[in-house]
């Protein structure tokens, strides 16, 4: 029984013992799965928040698992890009690049791990450059698997990039110095050395100023700056320095101080470019916006400049200030005759003198053509004392210009007609207004003769209205048909009405019949004469075909006046020939009178249009002869038929002797040139008798016969066609 009881007791010990070994067993196996979990934990909280991203990529390129850095570097949640083919995270650009580099890892036997770096796209379209680290793995159960891990290169290709950027500006075409902050030259870049001639070693160690400075500029001028540099941290402007060969050159200079986290300077940055050729192509710029490239002198545009700023000074110190307005008479017949270089030539020389009869606070300026304006500041306070002044200026520019002019080879003696305006600042006078006040009184001065001056007064301001009135009254008088012919006979020795010259008449609804005297030359002006000449030539052209149903007048010549302008109008002849052929009336009765002018301009293409006209059967007629400039040499080329002398010369016959020498001389001419010469203006028998006993067989004047209207006209010449 005791053995029995011993052996249950150790039984019972050995199972207390077994026991306690399978606790602590248990508990071991506790503690190992804790620390396993523990473990496992770890491990997916390094795999989920690791710094870069990992992706498990099948062979099909599916995507398998992928960490939270990756979900969060391509934007996507974890559900919606699990399963989604790599190859749709990456661009387009770089999707070769993708596929070469997956069919390498998955297909070959061994592999090596890879590097890639490709451009990815996030879930919300933006991209960054990735840098993959491709290793395969091997898993028996799962196939060939692609680990991918993923960190993002856009901070480091940036700061690549800044790093290549600032090693690129650095050798820019600027030049660029670095000094410390003694401003003693760290270091210079290649365009430094090329703009300043010292190479980096020649450079190294000095101080800027001493090695490039001008002494356009003193210390004082550095020592600002340098103090510009210390409370603002920049300085900019432009400085003038001198190369290492000793030119000099200009260069746009910014210098900036580098300070560090405390403020202090630790160097100054200094870049410059150099704008020599620059500036000078803006001088030459502003010259050609400012000046009249052949005199040089100020243009329109500095003159408008300068005359506001004359006003505005005028305002303030209550000074008056006065405008001489130029123009060179008959610079164009200069032109016409001699060329444009002699006109050029002329222009040169009048700014010279223009420019030593003024102060050197005067402006001489040139408008354009032959227009030069002289703007006088600080006159007085007087308005008489200012325009006796400005009037004394004149006289002596008109003797200056008086003095002949050497063109060349040969001299030349000009002439000038000077408007002048006195204004001041306080008077509201607008520039616009002072130019056109100056530029009235320069044409009444024409008006008056030339080689004078004018000053300008508001009646000329009134006569320019009435002529602007004149001007649409005329354009009204053109479109209602107001204009009629009026014919004054010419007649033969016997008295015989051989022929008539149709003379223009203005028919006003309030001013009754208006003499040619009063219009033509607003028409001129204005270019209203071309269609006027056109109306006369086609009235003209109808009543010669009129008088062709009548047998006493169908063989009457009808002579025109045409206007040297309306003649020298491109398709005259044309104009001509139509008028003629649309009335259907006789050319050879048709007679052009045209004034010694037109052969001014363009003598080839006048003697050209005669020609033509000629061709067609029309006469010509020379008129005013004797008071204009032509040339025989001239008169033997053209077609003429007629001689007209001028009534002035008839005038003065038989009292005046040059004006009887004058008409002998012409109708001697005549005779010479195998022309006919009609006498104009002849109004008594001692005229008549003078100009026979010389040898005038052919008249006109009050003497034979007023102008008269068409019907008028047809009952005198029917009543003296045959004597």
């Amino acid at each position: 029984m005791d053995l029995s009881a011993r052996s249950v007791e150790d039984l019972l010990q050995e199972l207390r013992l077994h026991q306690t070994e399978l606790e602590m067993q248990a508990e071991e196996l506790r503690v190992a799965q804790v620390n396993l979990e523990e473990a496992r934990d770890h491990y997916q909280e390094l795999y989920e928040f690791a710094p870069g991203g990992y992706v498990t990529v099948t062979p099909t390129g599916q995507i398998e698992a992928i960490n939270l850095t990756g979900t969060i570097l391509l934007g996507y949640e974890r559900s919606k890009i699990v399963s989604r083919r790599f190859s749709k995270v990456i661009t387009p650009a770089h999707q070769n690049r993708w596929y070469r580099a997956f069919m390498r890892m998955m297909k070959q036997a061994e592999v090596d791990p890879l590097e890639i770096n490709l451009e990815l796209i996030r879930a919300d379209g933006s991209t960054f450059y990735g840098h993959l680290n491709c290793v395969r793995s091997d898993d028996a159960h799962r196939g060939r698997l692609l680990r991918i891990s993923i960190s993002d290169l856009s901070q480091s290709r940036r700061d690549e990039l800044q790093s290549r950027i600032a090693a690129v500006a650095f050798e820019s075409q600027e030049g660029i110095l670095i000094t410390d902050p003694t401003q003693r030259i760290l270091r210079v870049n290649l365009a430094s050395t090329q703009i300043t001639g010292y190479t980096a070693d020649e450079a190294i160690g000095q101080i800027p100023s001493v090695l490039m400075g001008s002494p356009r500029q003193d210390e004082i001028f550095y020592r600002n700056i340098t103090d510009t540099l210390l409370i603002r941290g920049a300085w900019h402007g432009e400085v003038w320095n001198r190369h290492k060969d000793g030119s000099e050159y200009l260069v746009s200079l910014i210098v900036t101080a580098v300070k560090d986290d405390d403020g202090i300077v630790t160097n100054f940055v200094v870049t410059f470019t150099d704008i020599t050729f620059r500036k000078q192509a803006e001088e030459k710029i502003e010259n050609l916006a400012f000046h009249d490239q052949l005199t040089q002198l100020p243009n329109r545009r500095l003159l408008l400049d300068r005359l506001k700023h004359a006003l505005a000074v005028s305002a303030r110190n209550r000074q008056f200030c006065a405008l001489l307005f130029i123009d060179l008479d008959s610079f164009k017949t200069l032109n016409d005759t001699q060329g444009h270089d002699s006109g050029d030539l002329l222009l040169q020389q009048v700014a010279a003198r223009l420019s030593a009869c003024v102060r050197a606070s005067d402006t001489v300026a040139r408008l354009g053509g032959d227009e030069f304006v002289v703007l006088l500041e600080g006159l007085g306070k007087q308005l008489s004392d200012a325009s006796d002044e400005a009037q004394a200026l004149g006289r002596k520019v008109l003797a200056t210009l008086h003095e002949p002019f050497q063109l060349g080879s040969f001299p030349y003696v000009n002439t000038g007609s000077i408007g002048i305006t006195c204004f001041s600042g306080d008077r509201l006078d607008t520039v616009e207004e002072i130019l056109k006040q100056a530029d009235l009184a320069m044409y009444q001065a024409k008006t008056d003769g030339r080689n004078t001056l004018r000053v300008f007064d508001t009646g000329m301001q009134a006569r320019v209205s009435q002529r602007a009135t004149l001007e649409a009254e005329l354009q009204t008088a053109l479109r209602e048909d107001q204009f009629r012919l009026f014919y004054q006979p010419q007649v033969t020795e016997t008295g015989q009405v051989y022929a008539a010259e149709a003379l223009l008449r203005w028919q006003h609804p309030q001013r009754g019949l208006v003499l040619p005297a009063e219009f033509i030359a607003p028409a001129e002006e204005s270019g209203l004469i071309l269609q006027l000449g056109s109306w006369v030539l086609d009235s003209a052209c109808a009543q010669l075909a009129h008088w062709a149903t009548q047998p006493s007048m169908k063989d009457l010549i009808l002579s025109i006046n045409v206007s040297a302008r309306q003649f020298h109008y491109p398709d005259f002849v044309d104009q001509v020939h139509a008028a003629l052929d649309q009335h259907g009336a006789n050319l050879c009765l048709l007679k052009l009178e045209l004034t010694e002018s037109l052969l001014l301009k363009d003598v080839e293409g006048t003697i050209a249009k005669f020609k033509a006209l000629r061709s067609y059967g029309v006469r010509f007629s020379l008129d005013d002869f004797g008071t204009g400039y032509s040339s025989l040499s001239y008169l033997r080329q053209l077609p003429l038929d007629q001689l007209k002398i001028d009534k002035s010369f008839v005038r003065d016959i038989p009292d005046d002797a040059n004006a009887c020498s004058v008409v002998a001389t012409i109708l001697a001419l005549g005779k010479t040139l195998n022309l006919k010469v009609i006498a104009e203006g002849v109004e008594t028998l001692e005229q008549r008798n003078f100009l026979t006993a010389n040898g005038c067989r052919y008249f006109q004047g009050y003497l034979f016969g007023r102008p008269m209207a068409s019907e008028e006209f047809t009952t005198f010449a029917s009543a003296n066609s045959e004597r």
